[in-house]
Formats: C-alpha cells, structure tokens, sequence
C-alpha cells in the first residue's frame, strides 16, 4: 500500500511530540488539519494508532510498529535534506574539472598539494581534456579554458594574462640542425607537433610579421596529443617543438632547451575558470578559485625576455 508521505510525516510529528497541538506547532499546520490528516491515515489502515484521551494522547500496538518502520525512514529523509542544504557551503566536498593539460602545468600543478594541504576534506577529481566542456551535462562542477569561448550562461572569471608562444629546441638539436633564422626555414626542420583532442586538429604554428599573423606549415617525424610530451621530446634533441613559453621556463631555464624566433612570438588570451551560476556558493569552488588568484603561476606572472 502506497501512503501520501504528508500522511506519514503527520503521524510522526504526533507520536515525536505526544500531542497533537505540539504536531501542528512543530509542522506549522492548524491542529484541525494534523487530527483530519491522522483520521485519513487511520482509515487507510483500517485501524487505530493512537488511543486518545481528554488527557494523553498514546500510541497503539499498530502505531508502534509504524512508528518503528517509518521513523528511520524520515531521521533519513531529514538527514538528505540538511545535506542539501549544507553541501558546498563548508570547506569540504568534491570538486570536479575539467582543464586542458597544458592548463595543468601552469596552474594546477605546483599548487594542488598546497591547496589540499590547506583544505584536506576537499577532494578534486580532474579530467585532463582541451574540450569545451558541457560542465552541468557531464557532472562537472567547473572547467578551464585558454582563450574566451566560454558559454554566455556560464560565470567565467579569468586567473592568467595574455599566454606567449614560444619556439624552442635543444643545444644538441641545434648544433646538428643549425637554428632557423626565420618561421620560414622551420620548414626544413623535424617540428613536433601537437593534435586537439576535441576536435582532431593539429595545432597551427603561428608567427607575427610585419603584415600581420600568419601559419607555417611544418612537418616533423612526431605528432602527439599533449603539449608537454613535444617539449620534452624537443628537449631530448628530437626536434624543434611550439608551445606557450609558460609551460616550459624550467626547461629553459635549466638550458635543457633555447628559445627561437623570439621576434615572432603571438599572445593568446589567458585562462579562464568557468562554471554554471547555481555554482556560485559553492565553498570548495570559491575556494579553489580564491587560491588560484592569490598564488598566480608564471602565466601571469613571468616576464618575456
């Protein structure tokens, strides 16, 4: 038998609080409505569950035993809800995003560990992915993006400046290569390249000129899906690889790899987080977001030589 749940929730607001004035009070009802609602529930049963008198109000074999199987089931039901209503609002929970690799590297990365060390009841869950993610369809609570596309019903709060391009290749490369003097002569070069994800491209090499932006269209005995894998495949002296100078200081740093063609760099727009408004409160997120803008990578921060 199938019971209405308002039903239920009357008869153990009555058996809860011993009367039925206190029932009503308790579920902001009149009392003439928790005593009809109590009448119909009893009619269903076909049979009393409480014995009321002008005094005390006490509750009957048959009213103990729904007392005992529904009572959890609502302690349960009030558990959810208090649940819902708190969950995202303390420093605890899951977060799950979505972010391009290259966007790892100089974000995520060196700051995930700090960040749980500070928050360690916040579980991430990330998904490496240069698609534009559906953050609501997929389960997402946020994702990052490079550039400005970036739904219009989504809030999207940018944690970087403008990213630089960088050419780069290894001493060894190089001293067996010779090094190109302009993005012209990449084409006489082994040139790794990197292939979307999402889409299956490969990513253009693009240069600035006098006349404007422009590609080259290279070639190389090397196409990969990650960013960070042609940089350190240029690094090992395989070849001359295109990336946002960002994503490899320390290996420039560390000479492992030179910059070339410094004179033909472009800028893209930075990174973004973005996420759906309902998500605005959300605790973990804000954050997590808070952290990212107080502790910003060398995305906005490096300087180019």
């Amino acid at each position: 038998m199938r019971l209405p749940l308002s039903m239920l929730e009357v008869f153990n607001a009555i058996a809860q609080q011993g009367s039925l004035s206190a029932a009503a009070q308790e579920l902001g009802l009149k009392r003439s409505t928790v005593s009809h609602q109590l009448k119909n529930l009893e009619d269903r049963l076909g049979t009393a569950l409480f014995i009321r008198t002008t005094r005390s109000i006490n509750l009957t074999e048959a009213g103990r035993a729904l007392v005992r199987s529904s009572g959890p089931a609502f302690e349960q039901l009030s558990d959810g809800v208090e649940s819902a209503q708190t969950v995202g609002h303390g420093a605890r929970g899951t977060l799950k995003l979505a972010i391009p690799e290259v966007a790892y590297h100089l974000l995520i990365r060196e700051m995930l560990a700090p960040f749980q060390e500070r928050y360690p009841e916040i579980e991430i869950e990330l998904l490496l992915t240069d698609a534009l993610s559906d953050v609501l369809g997929e389960g997402l609570h946020a994702g990052f993006r490079i550039g400005g596309l970036i739904a219009q019903d989504m809030v999207a709060i940018s944690l970087t400046g403008p990213l630089t391009t960088a050419v780069v290749a290894s001493p060894k490369y190089l001293n067996e290569k010779g090094t190109p003097e302009s993005p012209n002569e990449l084409l006489q070069h082994n040139c790794l390249r990197y292939r979307f994800q999402s889409s299956g491209q490969i990513a253009p090499w693009t240069f600035s000129g006098p006349e404007g932006d422009y590609q080259v269209d290279v070639r190389g005995s090397l196409v990969a899906n990650s960013s960070p894998v042609t940089v350190e495949m240029a690094a090992r002296g395989l070849g001359i690889a295109y990336t946002f100078r960002d994503s490899c200081l320390d290996a420039l740093e560390t000479g492992q790899v030179k910059e070339l063609l410094k004179g033909h760099r472009i800028s893209i727009p930075g990174i973004n987080i973005y996420f759906p408004r309902e998500y605005r409160s959300m605790t973990p997120l804000r954050l997590l977001v808070q952290y990212l803008k107080e502790n910003p990578r060398s995305a906005s921060t490096a300087e180019a030589d």
